[in-house]
């Protein structure tokens, strides 16, 4: 068996938290027009990912939230009956959805 060097004072420097690092949490929740949509954005710009159950008209259901949340550069893509809603520096890939 050979053996190795671990550094381990080195790597702790190397894993410190970086600038892209994500703080927020995942809330789910139900899009039903009963949230208040400041608190919405309020959510999203703590850094939290929104994933929303969607009863009802999406479009009519986020009015309220969705053009503050753009303006915040986060992202809204419905899915499936669901509402994610990030923020800035959290990204949605849809790659693998296909055309």
């Amino acid at each position: 068996m050979s053996d190795f060097d671990l550094d381990l004072r080195a790597m702790e420097e190397h894993i410190e938290a970086s600038e892209d690092a994500v703080d927020g949490s995942i809330v789910l929740d139900v899009l039903d027009g009963s949230t208040p949509g400041e608190e919405r954005v309020e959510t999203v710009a703590d850094g939290n990912v929104l994933v929303l159950n969607v009863e009802g008209d999406v479009n009519e259901l986020a009015a309220d939230f969705a053009r503050e949340i753009s303006e915040l550069g986060g992202n809204l893509v419905h899915f499936r009956g669901f509402l994610i809603v990030t923020p800035p520096d959290v990204e949605v890939d849809n790659s693998r959805l296909g055309e």
